[in-house]
């Protein structure tokens, strides 16, 4: 709370001016453990390259290291899923939500009418989005009235990105979308325009389900749901996933023999010879991923 109250005395500049967001500093300020480049409004950008080997990850490839390393509150599930076999990989930009309050959205808009920007408030979040972000919402639930794109601003979003969208809030036009190479994660569907509600922020930390998102998170979806990985923690994950797909293809491949009961090979071999084995299995795989 005390987070949301400092965010909310810092007008932003540009084209998100009707909203309130961090300034440059800020945001460096609290991503300071981001060991990359960063955009010109200080989001962390984590490489491309990185970002294709958060691809090939599971979400327990990253339960394995975020938990203990002190960040247990960057999953949520219970989404619908418009591509259950598609993963969503990309930057965060985020963007809050919150229901209507005349006093506050006039402010808003009427800042947003000065700049010449669009008169829709997702419309305005959206034309912000650069190849590779991935637009995260808070919208609280919200169902009826809470539906964030339908199918041509859904078109928008994918063609801006390339990559998706998560909302926690819902979507319209779900024929629509269901036809666009994008993949989406939204708490359901609803026939309702986007109404009753305001946007108040464009990338500060944001609240989904159970899991606090910070600009420039990498954004990882797979059929199960949705991880947000802090920058500074993308490269341990990844590493600690190449040695657990080794050690788990070494001991699927030792269980499908038939010749060992579970305790000898799981979690980790307890046979000498077998745990030499896997050493120097191990060994030769890590030496062949340099």
């Amino acid at each position: 709370m005390v987070l949301y109250l400092a965010v909310l005395l810092a007008f932003a500049s540009g084209a998100s001016a009707q909203v309130f967001q961090f300034t440059r500093e800020q945001l460096v300020q609290y991503t300071a453990k981001n060991p990359f480049e960063r955009f010109a409004d200080g989001r962390p950008k984590v490489p491309d390259s990185l970002l294709e080997k958060v691809r090939a990850l599971a979400a327990e490839d990253i339960f394995g290291v975020l938990p203990g390393a002190g960040y247990p509150n960057q999953w949520e599930g219970g989404f619908r899923i418009l591509h259950p076999g598609t993963k969503l990989v990309g930057r965060a930009v985020t963007a809050q939500f919150m229901p209507s309050r005349p006093d506050v959205g006039d402010v808003s808009e009427g800042e947003a009418k000065k700049k010449g920007l669009g008169r829709n408030a997702n419309q305005r979040v959206i034309d912000m989005l650069q190849p590779g972000d991935v637009i995260v919402v808070d919208l609280f639930g919200k169902v009826e009235g809470g539906t964030f794109v339908g199918d041509n601003l859904a078109a928008a979003v994918y063609a801006k990105t390339k990559t998706g969208m998560v909302v926690d809030g819902a979507i319209r036009d779900l024929e629509g979308i269901f036809e666009l190479p994008m993949q989406a994660y939204f708490r359901d569907v609803h026939p309702s325009f986007l109404t009753n509600v305001m946007l108040t922020a464009v990338n500060v930390p944001v609240r989904i389900g159970d899991a606090t998102v910070m600009p420039g998170d990498v954004v990882f979806g797979d059929r199960e749901g949705v991880y947000f990985i802090p920058p500074h923690l993308v490269e341990p994950v990844v590493k600690k996933a190449i040695t657990t797909k080794i050690h788990d293809e070494w001991t699927k491949a030792k269980f499908m023999t038939g010749k060992y009961k579970s305790s000898d090979l799981y979690p980790s071999p307890t046979v000498p010879e077998l745990k030499k084995e896997y050493e120097e299995y191990l060994k030769k795989k890590l030496a062949e991923q340099q």
